[in-house]
């Protein structure tokens, strides 16, 4: 496993877990050249599902590209990288879900921000400001009027 810090290919496994939905193992890892910890997952690979595109072309899902956006809307926010990787897990429970093998790239969009409205809301409006595609700042004022009690 190579470290995220450092990219050292030398770590030492300090813990192992079963994740929550028993279809994971977590491992909380040691660098051996930096010393910093890092987690990573192991998942039995099974078909992969598809996302379909606005364009209609498909793509195997990808758990890393919902990370980066997320990882995009909560910077300097007060959102641990624990809740985001549970919330990425979930997604990806429920886009396995579909009967056919198959989700909408809409259809993630709008679970993640389901998900990011309930943790933080500022990371919402800003994961929706590229989601909805704002083209002004009407749109903008819009959709913050809608999030007011």
């Amino acid at each position: 496993m190579r470290c995220p810090f450092c990219a050292c290919n030398e770590d030492r496994v300090i813990d192992s877990r079963e994740g929550r939905d028993g279809r994971a193992i977590r491992r909380r890892r040691e660098c051996l050249n930096c010393h910093r910890r890092f987690t990573s997952y192991e998942r039995i690979e099974d078909v992969p599902f598809m996302v379909v595109k606005k364009r209609g072309y498909r793509e195997p899902f990808d758990r890393a590209k919902i990370m980066n956006g997320l990882l995009k809307a909560c910077e300097k926010r007060p959102v641990s990288g624990q809740q985001l990787e549970e919330l990425v897990e979930r997604i990806e429970q429920k886009a396995t879900m579909a009967e056919n093998r198959e989700v909408s790239s809409q259809e993630i969009g709008r679970m993640v921000m389901a998900e990011l409205k309930r943790i933080d809301k500022v990371a919402y409006v800003r994961f929706a400001s590229v989601y909805l595609d704002f083209q002004d700042v009407r749109d903008f004022s819009d959709h913050l009027d809608s999030l007011a009690p």
